[in-house]
């Protein structure tokens, strides 16, 4: 299958493909193996570790599952690649422990140099670390990213890619890293340099990207050269450039917007593992950017490059239901509620029974989908993978609890205790009553009998598709049946 190289440019592009890899998670389609590659000088940013770490999780567990045999299983279907660059990052030299000053080797340049240098940077940008990113200022980044094609992470990643695959680039625009990376980035790609492998199918490749504009800010700190008064003026400029440079020459084929009016007010950390910036909205819709991508950016018939912009909007977002600032899935478009709203109550749903039923090893009533499928005795419930498997549900509850305490906030699912009432986790939607007048099994004993009497499509699979397969058909036959 074709490959889909998506750059992680700074905190924003690690948490799009940490919501990325969520929604891939669930079973949200992708018709491409996807290759993550982050660019980040804050090697120890938490929003990275994080991003890197469930990634590992997913992949670990993608390389358990046969999708070959097992058509019926969407959770974790689609492929992540991890063996061409090493833990996904690209590895830039002489950012830590250096100020910007010694990387551009100032005080060994002549006088009229110097001069140039002190006008184009000021002494705060020329005394900066660059160990937790730019602060902010393209202008650095743009310089130090300069390095990019020369190191070892993109030559991978130039040797790897092959006619047919596609590049998707995330950044944000009124940063210092994903503003001053995005052009840069895309100038690499597009130079046809014959000293760098593959240039010409690099630079008649179809690639896409999405620049995130303001949907946060940072609160107000003496100390701290990141001011959130500035993102706006820095989005504006960028947002010229861009014009200038990039759309007016038909640079790229594809060219997402978002942004909010809403936003969080985050803590004002310089980088690290201190920036601790929760899960939001624009990160999950700009996720669906990259699957947008994926499905449907394709080359143009003619051959020649024409660069199409995409915005997305929500439906009423100045009416909705639960606040002014709180989306569920009524406030999404159509085609983004079909894509994504089965996938995401499914993973739900599976997360809720087993909490419920399954600890330490031994399944609850011993019920005959455990018997039959000989997971217990076959000490299933112990492996490495099913432990990668809640742990990957777990962070997933973590995720939507984030996105549902951010504002804006994105919470279709009543998160707190239900109860017994598994299928009241959906908000605005009543679960349908079993039965003729209401008369039947519900909630955890219908999840239970449907998972018994499943009918199992492949008697050859390993124990590990098998339960993938037996839990995402029973929790899709459960949302129709309880119309959710």
């Amino acid at each position: 299958m074709s490959k889909l190289y998506v750059f992680g440019i700074g905190g924003t592009g690690a948490r799009v493909i940490r919501s990325l890899t969520m929604l891939l998670a669930s079973g949200v389609e992708c018709n491409m193996d996807i290759v993550p590659i982050f660019i980040d000088p804050d090697s120890a940013a938490n929003s990275l570790t994080k991003a890197v770490e469930t990634i590992d999780k997913y992949v670990a567990i993608h390389k358990k599952l046969n999708f070959d045999n097992n058509k019926e299983n969407k959770f974790f279907k689609t492929k992540i690649v991890d063996n061409i660059i090493n833990r996904y990052v690209v590895q830039l030299q002489n950012t830590n422990d250096k100020r910007f000053r010694e990387y551009i080797s100032i005080d060994s340049m002549d006088n009229i140099n110097q001069a140039l240098i002190r006008m184009l940077f000021s002494n705060d940008n020329l005394n900066s670390g660059m160990e937790v990113g730019f602060e902010g200022n393209p202008n650095m980044g743009s310089i130090v990213l300069n390095q990019l094609k020369r190191t070892e992470g993109f030559k991978q990643f130039v040797t790897n890619f092959t006619q047919g695959d596609k590049i998707f680039i995330i950044s944000s625009i009124f940063g210092g890293t994903g503003a001053s990376g995005f052009p840069l980035l895309l100038k690499i790609l597009r130079s046809g340099d014959g000293n760098m492998a593959n240039s010409n199918i690099l630079k008649q490749s179809t690639i896409g990207a999405i620049s995130v504009l303001p949907y946060f800010s940072v609160e107000p700190k003496d100390d701290s050269p990141i001011d959130g008064s500035t993102f706006v003026s820095k989005t504006k400029a960028a947002l010229s450039y861009y014009h200038r440079n990039i759309i007016a020459n038909n640079e790229i084929n594809y060219l997402y917007y978002i942004a909010d009016k809403v936003r969080s007010n985050y803590k004002n950390n310089k980088g690290g593992n201190e920036q601790k910036n929760a899960a939001h909205l624009i990160e999950l819709l700009s996720a669906l950017a990259v699957i947008d991508f994926a499905n449907n950016g394709n080359p143009p018939d003619n051959g020649q490059r024409n660069t199409t912009i995409k915005e997305y909007g929500l439906v009423d977002p100045q009416n909705l239901e639960y606040g002014p600032n709180v989306v569920t899935f009524n406030e999404l478009g159509n085609r983004t509620k079909n894509q994504i709203k089965n996938p995401l109550i499914q993973f739900l749903l599976m997360n809720k029974y087993l909490k419920k039923y399954v600890q330490d090893g031994t399944v609850s009533n011993d019920p005959s989908w455990n018997r039959n499928y000989e997971f217990e005795k076959n000490n299933f419930f112990t492996s490495d993978f099913y432990y990668d498997v809640v742990t990957m549900l777990d962070w997933y509850i973590e995720w939507l609890q984030e996105l549902s305490d951010n504002s804006r906030s994105f919470s279709p699912f009543e998160l707190g205790d239900t109860g017994d009432r598994i299928f009241s986790i959906v908000k605005g939607i009543s679960p349908k009553k079993p039965g003729f007048l209401g008369i039947g099994k519900d909630n955890y004993e219908l999840f239970t009998s449907k998972l018994n009497g499943y009918d199992r499509k492949d008697q050859n699979n390993e124990l590990e598709s098998l339960f993938m397969e037996l839990f995402y058909n029973t929790t899709k036959s459960l949302i129709k049946e309880k119309g959710l």
